[in-house]
């Protein structure tokens, strides 16, 4: 079969394309709003980790091994025989501290200290060297001076460039320190200080956190570690392990973006096809005459496949565009991590990579030759006389029936696989599989639906009947678009429903306290933003306070390869934890500290009811067996975390600070002067944060709906799709029945009766995709719910089907579909009908 020159399509096809441009202009718009958010979450994804690897990698240097220390640290006297091996060649140790500092407006930042030997970090790490301020000595003297802070540009840009002082939290106080200087480290507030004064300032004296090591050419780093025989809570670490842990933290959240933007692509294929599909009808004799004259079947397939490439390839341009503009847009306000807070709040700049850009813009060309596939079928297996006759095509989709109930049974399977490296993929999968299915079976699902309806006794009503039974391939075009619409709008109406009524009873559950306070945002500066004993005795003695409870959060690393899980040790009743429990509570086991494991503990830990495991609670100390009593639902943290009471912890570790409190207030109390008592206690009342229990619960509502309102948008572009998806197939079967209306208005059937009986024929085919469209949206969602959500983010929730806001969404779909078909139908009356059966005399 020889290739269809371009200049036929410039001939045959432009003159069609240019009599209909806004139907081809929606077709290519389709294309490009998936291909621009599936490449826009690309670039904003791999922008924030270049960003932060580079960041890392101008603080960290490039070491050839990092010995670094769990929580608290290590003892700073493994330094001297680290430093001593002759196989080291240079050893760096650091002290790092997240706290916070006041900006130059009096407001709370997130601040990183690292302190450090600047003499020898200068040889592992640059980015970090010292460089006094203009006036300044630049000797020993002048780096080891005390209370002297060098600060990266992101923290000089929070303080302005007069200021020459800097005020530090450390507990409940603020240390004044000294701006002696800049580092060139990138990313996040970073700042620098000699670490025998760091040890100092914030009570780290005889503690190290890390050790960076440049080892002598040749040494083997399994045996020079077996050689230090490392204590425990020491281990050593690849210099790039907290750029894959980053990766690691946000790879479900990366991956569920792209598939929420490839949903997208999928519903452009549908529009696609409902275009390409009104395009071959409308130009049937037309193809049928160029059959007679010599064009092969081959050709003609050429031919739609090229028309529908072209629309790809302008899609995809126009899509990898706008992309990169939505990409450099949400960089700039919301960061790198989309405001998710994963990445620390940084702005990246954009990394633009066109082989990135090829291979986004190649999956929009094979959407749009996917959606396209069909029609050209359709083009290429006509018979050119028949057509020419008006006998019509025969329709190729009867062939396809037995692969709809196979993929319906195909995805019930995938969801049952386990997920791929912690990735849902075949539930996705099996998402794609029960849509696709249930297309497929939409001929067979018309056909019963309209076998169980009453035969009418009114002729139109019976002949739209009677048709939409004999035509019920015919109808797939039409009613599939109803269908793939519809499921997708119900499937994340249902998740996004069950996930918020889920949340909703967990907030009511967790906040028991009208008033709560904190003095961290991130559990990374627990260590150094804290309240001590003395401050949640004075809140209790406070007017108006009837009970306070305080709570200690802490970051521990389990695995190097996965982000921290958090320990929270809080006062709780073994009899009754008041925790939103998942499963039975067991009893306590005698000699071991029980503790309550969040889901995503049994998933990625194994850590079920029954079991015990290990829990690094002190520094240069064995980690301490724990027993699991139960499993409690914790939607605040993914990957992982543990409840202790606070009397075991306290007893295992002599912590006795505090992060949080949650105070009970007395009937009919105000809670402004209990805050105001509270600020009172601090030496700067914006160390302290408040909000009560309807704040909270509100706030996070809201982060959820604008977390989740992208899949509005989705469902609203899902549902214009399947309209035009009706409207075209409309369109389409009126231009194929041109003789049969003729036919009937010969009859003696009125323009208005044919109108009325098109109507007839939109309402009981939008009624069927409405009908199994809702069908197959609550099986999706069940997928949706009960598979990918727990094997993405390692928590379940409970089914909340929104039946009312489903009825409206139904009966907004079968009004809009009807009169979508109404108006399609229209062109049929505007018609000289009886002049359409004139070749036939």
């Amino acid at each position: 079969m020889k290739l269809l020159p371009w200049s036929w399509l410039r001939q045959l096809s432009w003159p069609a394309a240019r009599q209909h441009p806004w139907r081809q202009a929606m077709a290519i718009v389709s294309i490009a709003l998936g291909v621009a958010l599936a490449f826009a979450v690309h670039l904003i994804n791999a922008s924030a980790l270049a960003e932060f690897a580079s960041a890392v990698r101008s603080v960290n240097g490039q070491p050839d091994l990092v010995l670094r220390g769990a929580g608290g640290g290590f003892d700073e006297q493994l330094y001297a025989r680290v430093a001593a091996h002759p196989g080291v060649k240079l050893a760096s140790p650091t002290v790092e501290v997240q706290t916070y500092a006041l900006d130059s407006e009096g407001k709370r930042f997130s601040l990183r200290i690292v302190g450090l030997d600047p003499l020898q970090a200068a040889q592992l790490a640059p980015g970090l060297t010292p460089m006094p301020t203009a006036g300044r000595a630049n000797g020993p003297a002048t780096l080891f001076a005390p209370d002297a802070l060098y600060l990266n540009p992101a923290a000089s840009a929070r303080l302005g460039a007069r200021s020459q002082t800097i005020k530090a939290q450390f507990g409940d106080q603020l240390l004044p320190l000294n701006i002696a200087g800049s580092v060139a480290a990138e990313g996040t507030p970073l700042a620098v200080m000699d670490i025998a004064d760091a040890q100092l300032r914030f009570g780290r004296l005889g503690r190290l956190d890390s050790i960076d090591l440049r080892l002598q050419p040749g040494t083997d780093q399994a045996r020079l570690l077996q050689d230090l025989a490392l204590p425990a809570g020491v281990r050593a670490a690849k210099p790039d392990e907290a750029v894959q842990r980053i990766s690691n933290l946000s790879r479900a959240y990366r991956v569920n973006l792209t598939v929420l933007a490839l949903v997208a692509l999928f519903t452009g294929t549908f529009l696609v096809f409902s275009v390409l599909s009104l395009s071959v009808a409308q130009r049937l004799p037309q193809l049928a005459l160029l059959g007679v004259l010599g064009l092969s079947s081959g050709e003609r397939l050429q031919m739609i496949l090229l028309e529908t490439f072209v629309l790809g390839l302008i899609g995809s341009a126009m899509g990898v565009a706008l992309g990169t503009g939505l990409a450099a847009t949400a960089l700039q306000l919301l960061g790198g991590d989309l405001g998710s807070g994963m990445l620390g709040g940084a702005q990246p700049q954009l990394q633009f990579s066109l082989w990135a850009a090829l291979g986004y813009g190649s999956l929009g060309v094979l959407a749009a030759l996917v959606g396209g596939y069909l029609p050209a079928r359709w083009a290429q297996g006509m018979a050119p006389a028949q057509v020419l006759k008006g006998l019509g095509q025969t329709d190729a989709s009867r062939h396809l029936g037995w692969l709809g109930p196979v993929l319906l049974l195909s995805g019930a399977g995938l969801a049952q696989l386990p997920p791929w490296h912690e990735l849902p993929l075949a539930a996705y999968g099996a998402v794609a599989a029960l849509l696709i299915g249930g297309i497929l079976c939409v001929p067979e699902g018309v056909a019963l639906l309209l076998r169980l309806a009453p035969k009418p006794r009114h002729a139109l009503a019976l002949l739209a009947l009677e048709r939409a039974r004999d035509q019920r391939h015919s109808a797939t075009v039409a009613v599939a678009g109803v269908v793939v619409s519809l499921s997708l709008a119900v499937a994340l109406t249902v998740m996004v429903g069950s996930f918020r009524g889920s949340i909703m009873l967990w907030l009511d559950t967790v906040l028991p306290a009208e008033l709560y306070a904190r003095t961290a945002d991130r559990s990374a500066a627990n260590d150094t933003a804290f309240l001590p004993p003395t401050f949640v005795e004075a809140a209790r003695r406070l007017p108006g306070v009837t009970r306070v409870e305080a709570q200690r959060t802490l970051p521990l690393l389990l695995d190097p390869q996965r982000p921290g899980v958090a320990l929270i040790a809080k006062p709780l009743d073994a009899k009754d934890p008041r925790l939103p429990l998942i499963g039975p509570l067991l009893a306590a086991r005698p000699g071991l500290p029980s503790v309550y494991v969040s889901e995503a503990m049994v998933t990625l830990y194994q850590a079920s009811p029954g079991s015990t495991f290990r829990l690094p609670l002190r520094a240069d100390e064995a980690p301490v067996e724990v027993w699991v009593r139960g499993v409690w639902r914790d939607y605040a943290r993914q990957h992982g975390s543990v409840m202790m009471d606070a009397a075991d912890f306290v007893r295992l570790t002599g912590d006795t600070r505090g992060n949080d409190l949650a105070l009970w207030l007395e009937p009919g109390a105000a809670m402004a002067p209990v805050q105001a008592g509270l600020r009172a206690l601090l030496p700067d009342p914006s160390l302290i944060e408040f909000a009560s229990a309807r704040e909270i619960r509100e706030m996070s509502l809201k982060i959820f709906d604008r977390s989740f309102a992208v899949t509005y948008w989705l469902q609203a572009v899902a549902i214009a799709i399947g309209l035009f998806g009706i409207a075209a197939s409309h369109s389409a079967q009126v231009l194929a029945r041109r003789k049969e209306f003729g036919l009937l208005a010969h009859l003696g059937v009125t323009k208005g009766q044919i109108l009325t009986l098109v109507a007839m024929e939109g309402a009981v085919w939008t009624l069927v995709g409405t009908v199994l469209g809702l069908a197959l949206g609550l099986l999706v969602s069940m997928v949706l719910v009960f598979v990918v959500n727990p094997q993405s983010f390692n928590w379940t929730m409970e089914l909340h089907v929104p039946w009312a806001r489903l009825s409206v969404l139904a009966a907004a779909v079968l009004l809009a579909g009807t009169v979508t078909g109404v108006i399609a139908g229209r062109s049929a009356a505007r018609r000289d009908l009886a002049q359409s059966v004139k070749e036939d005399w």
